[in-house]
C-alpha cells in the first residue's frame, strides 16, 4: 500500500514537477567548439578505419534482428553525451557492416568513396540547400551543369547532349540511382508515345492508350528495368539475348512485329552496356536504327561500365551511342564518387518537362524559362548538392589519374582471370569484360553453388552469383581501389582450397550435410549472398524490404505447376525428397521475393519425361470465380498486408493467375505437384468444380485435366 500525502507535499511535488516540465531541454549537447573537436575525431577515425579495412572480416558474422539487443528499447528522453555514442559504432554498427570497400569485396559491382568526394559531400551537408530551382540556390543548379557537360566530354558522349553545344535541348542531370534514370526515361518515353498517338487518334484517351504500351529489354537487363514497368504500368517484353549473353536485332523486330499484330504500341526500349550478370554489351549499332524506324525512345543503361568509357579504349563497347535517346551510368560505382550519384542525359529536355513539368507560384521566380529548374527533369522536387563531391573527385584525380585507376581495375581482373584459367577444374563461360570475371567448378551446377556458400560462410571474402543461360556461376568483381594482387592470391588461395573441400566429399558425405531450407538461418554453411539472377538454382534468403513480396504458398503453387509438367518412372520417383523440400519450406514460415522464385526441379529433369501441362486459371474465367466463391484467398501477400491479385503486373502474354495454395491441403498439394496419386492403384483420384458456369466436372490429380461430367 502506497503511504498517504499530506496536500501541502502533494503541491511541494506538483510545485517541481511544474518547474521542471517549464525548464528548457537543450537541443544537444555539441556546440561549434565541441563540433570542431568531434568532426576532427570522427575524421580520424575514418581515416584508421579506411587504412585498416582489410584486418576486419568483409561479411558480418551477425543474424537478423542482432541490433536489438544492443540497444535500448525506447529512444533516450534526454541527450547522451557524445562519447556514448561514439563508442557505439564499434559496438553497435560495425558488427553489422559488409566492409565495401574491403579489397576482399567482390560482389555486386563496385562502391567507391575517396577522400575528396567524402569532402565534398561534407560540404554540400553543411551547405543543406534544395536545388530545386535555379533561384533555390543557384550555385547548385549552375555547377551541376557545369560537370555533366565535363562528364560528358570525359567520356565522349556526342554533343547533343551537351548543355553548352548551341541550339541543343539536350543535356545532363545527376539523379540518386540508375534504376530512377531508367523509370524517369521509360515516364518521358510514355508521355511522348501517348502525345503522339492522340494525334493520329485524337479519341483515345491516355489510359487507353498506356494499357497498349510494350517496352522492350534484354533477358540479362536489371531488375530495375522490369521495376520501371511495374511502376509506370505498362507491358515489359524481355528480348533472349544470343550466345554472347548480348541483345540482337533480328529477335527485337520479330518481338516488335508480333506485338503490333496484337494491337500493342512498341515505344520503348532498354539497352544494356554492362549487363549485371556477366558485364555483357547489347549492340547498339544494331539497335538503334530499329528504335529510329520503329519510334522507340532508346535508353542506355551502363550503371558499371560507363566509367570505363574514361578510357578512349573501352570507348568500342558503346559504338552506336549517338542513337540514344538517354544514357546513365553511375559515378557512385567505379570513379570514386561514393553513394549516391548517377549521371543522366537526354537528347531533348523537352521530353522530361513535358513529364514532370509542374509550376505553382511559390516555385516561380524572375528567371523562370531563362535558367534550368532541374526539378523538372526529376520525380522529386527537391535535389541534394551532389554536384560538389563529383566536382572534388574530378579535379582531384583529373582525367589521367582516373584513367589510371579504371586500368588498374581491369588490369587485377585480368590477373584474376589468369588465375582461374590455370586451374583445370575450373571454367570462364563468358569472356571477361572490364573488371568483372564469371567463374563456375566445372561439372554440376551444384558444386559452384556450394562452392559460394562455403566460401561466403567464412567471411574471409565475399561473391554473389548468377544464372547465364542455366549455369550457375560466381561473380568477381575488382571493387575497392585498395585491391593488390597480393590480394588477389590470398582470395584465389581460398578459393581452390574450398573448392577442393567441395569436391573431395563422396555422395553420402554430402546426404549427410544437407541444408534444408528451415535450417538455413542457423547453418554456418549456408551463404546469404543476394542472387542477381532472374532464375536461381536453389532457395536464397534475400532482404525483401526492396522487393515486392509474393505469399509462400504462391511460390509452391508455381513450384507445382512446374512439377506437373514433369512425369517420373515409379523407381526413379522423387516423391519422398520433393515431401521433405516442400514441407520444409512451409514450416520456414519465410516470404520469397520475386528475385527467389526456385527453380527445384533443375536435379530432376534429366529423368524426366515431358508431361501434360497443368490447366492454367486466367483472371475473370469460370474456374478462378469458382475459386473466389469458395473463399479461396486469390491476392498478393506484402509486407503491408494483401493486395489484389487483379493489380499484378504482368508481361504481354501473362494471364495466368494461381490460386493460394492455403486453400489446399498439403498432402494433396505435394501429390499434385509429384504427379502420384494419392488413391489405390488403377483408381482416378479427382475433386469436383464447376466449370463453364453449370457444368459440374472432375479434376484428375494426375494431369490436371477435367474429367467427363457427373
Amino acid at each position: 500500500m502506497p503511504r498517504a500525502r499530506c496536500s501541502n507535499e502533494l503541491n511541494a511535488i506538483h510545485s517541481t514537477a511544474t518547474r521542471r516540465d517549464e525548464r528548457p531541454t537543450p537541443l544537444a549537447t555539441m556546440d561549434t567548439d565541441e563540433y570542431r573537436k568531434r568532426g576532427k575525431e570522427m575524421v580520424d577515425y575514418i581515416a584508421d578505419y579506411l587504412d585498416t579495412i582489410r584486418d576486419r572480416r568483409v561479411f558480418p558474422d551477425v543474424k537478423p534482428g542482432y541490433m536489438r539487443e544492443l540497444v535500448p528499447e525506447h529512444a533516450p528522453e534526454d541527450p547522451e553525451p557524445w562519447e556514448n555514442i561514439f563508442n557505439d559504432i564499434e559496438r553497435v554498427v560495425m558488427p553489422g557492416v559488409t566492409h565495401w570497400q574491403s579489397p576482399y569485396m567482390h560482389a555486386y559491382f563496385p562502391a567507391l568513396n575517396s577522400y575528396p568526394s567524402l569532402l565534398g559531400d561534407m560540404l554540400a551537408d553543411a551547405i543543406n540547400c534544395l536545388g530545386f530551382t535555379w533561384a533555390s540556390s543557384p550555385a547548385c543548379t549552375e555547377l551541376e551543369i557545369v560537370v555533366m557537360d565535363w562528364l560528358a566530354k570525359m567520356l565522349g558522349l556526342p554533343e547533343h547532349f551537351l548543355h553548352s553545344y548551341k541550339d541543343s535541348p539536350g543535356g545532363g542531370v545527376i539523379q540518386t540511382t540508375a534504376s530512377e534514370a531508367t523509370f524517369v526515361c521509360l515516364l518521358a518515353a510514355r508521355t511522348e508515345a501517348i502525345q503522339r498517338y492522340q494525334q493520329e487518334y485524337p479519341d483515345l484517351e491516355d489510359a487507353e492508350i498506356n494499357s497498349r504500351l510494350v517496352a522492350y529489354c534484354s533477358d540479362q537487363a536489371h531488375s530495375s528495368v522490369e521495376k520501371a514497368g511495374l511502376i509506370g504500368l505498362v507491358k515489359m517484353r524481355y528480348i533472349e539475348s544470343d550466345e554472347n549473353l548480348s541483345m540482337r536485332g533480328d529477335k527485337v523486330v520479330e518481338a516488335i512485329q508480333n506485338d503490333r499484330e496484337k494491337g500493342l504500341i512498341p515505344f520503348f526500349l532498354c539497352a544494356t552496356l554492362g549487363t549485371t550478370g556477366s558485364c555483357c554489351f547489347d549492340n547498339l549499332r544494331e539497335l538503334g536504327p530499329i528504335c529510329e524506324q520503329e519510334e522507340l525512345w532508346m535508353h542506355v543503361d551502363a550503371a558499371y561500365a560507363g566509367t570505363a568509357f574514361i578510357c578512349p579504349e573501352f570507348r568500342y563497347l558503346m559504338d552506336g551511342i549517338d542513337y540514344a535517346h538517354s544514357l546513365a551510368f553511375n559515378p557512385s560505382k567505379w570513379m570514386m564518387v561514393h553513394f549516391d550519384c548517377t549521371a543522366m542525359w537526354v537528347r531533348n529536355s523537352g521530353s522530361l518537362h513535358r513529364t514532370f513539368n509542374v509550376d505553382p507560384i511559390y516555385l516561380q521566380h524572375e528567371n523562370s524559362g531563362l535558367a534550368i529548374d532541374y526539378m523538372h527533369w526529376q520525380i522529386g522536387l527537391s535535389k541534394r548538392f551532389r554536384a560538389l563531391k563529383l566536382w572534388f573527385v574530378i579535379r582531384s584525380f583529373g582525367v589521367a589519374g582516373l584513367q589510371k585507376h579504371i586500368r588498374e581495375g581491369v588490369r587485377m581482373a585480368q590477373k584474376f582471370e589468369v588465375f582461374v584459367k590455370s586451374d583445370p577444374r575450373f571454367e570462364v563461360p563468358t569472356p571477361r569484360y572490364l573488371g568483372m570475371v564469371v567463374f563456375r567448378l566445372k561439372g554440376e551446377n551444384e558444386l559452384t553453388e556450394k562452392l559460394l556458400k562455403k566460401i561466403n560462410s567464412s567471411g574471409k571474402l565475399h561473391c554473389v552469383p548468377a544464372s547465364l543461360k542455366g549455369k550457375y556461376v560466381i561473380r568477381f568483381t575488382v571493387t575497392s581501389t585498395y585491391t593488390t594482387v597480393e590480394d588477389l592470391s590470398r582470395d584465389w588461395a581460398i578459393i581452390r582450397a574450398t573448392a577442393s573441400e567441395v569436391l573431395s566429399k563422396t555422395p553420402a558425405e554430402e546426404h549427410k550435410t544437407r541444408v534444408f531450407l528451415k535450417d538455413t538461418r542457423k547453418n554456418p554453411d549456408f551463404g546469404t549472398s543476394l542472387l542477381l539472377a532472374n532464375s536461381p538454382m536453389s532457395p536464397k534468403i534475400v532482404n525483401g524490404s526492396f522487393a515486392a513480396i509474393f505469399d509462400n504458398n504462391d511460390v509452391l503453387f508455381e513450384f507445382a505447376k512446374k512439377l506437373q509438367q514433369l512425369k517420373f518412372d515409379v523407381k526413379d520417383s522423387p516423391g519422398k525428397a520433393m515431401r521433405r523440400r516442400i514441407k520444409g519450406m512451409l514450416m520456414a514460415g519465410k516470404q520469397y521475393s520475386l528475385d527467389s522464385r526456385m527453380d527445384l526441379v533443375t536435379t530432376l529433369v534429366s529423368s524426366a519425361r515431358p508431361g501434360e501441362n497443368m490447366p492454367t486459371m486466367r483472371e475473370n474465367s469460370v474456374e478462378m470465380q469458382d475459386f473466389q466463391e469458395q473463399g479461396v484467398d486469390t491476392a498478393v501477400q506484402t509486407e503491408g498486408g494483401y493486395s489484389p491479385s487483379r493489380g499484378r503486373s504482368r508481361s504481354v502474354d501473362d494471364g495466368i493467375i494461381t490460386p493460394d495454395l492455403k486453400a489446399l491441403e498439403l498432402d494433396e498439394a505435394i501429390a499434385e505437384a509429384e504427379g502420384e496419386s494419392s488413391s489405390p492403384e488403377g483408381e482416378v483420384n479427382h475433386r469436383s468444380r464447376t466449370l463453364n458456369g453449370n457444368v459440374h466436372a472432375s479434376i484428375c490429380h494426375k494431369c490436371g485435366s477435367a474429367i467427363a461430367a457427373q
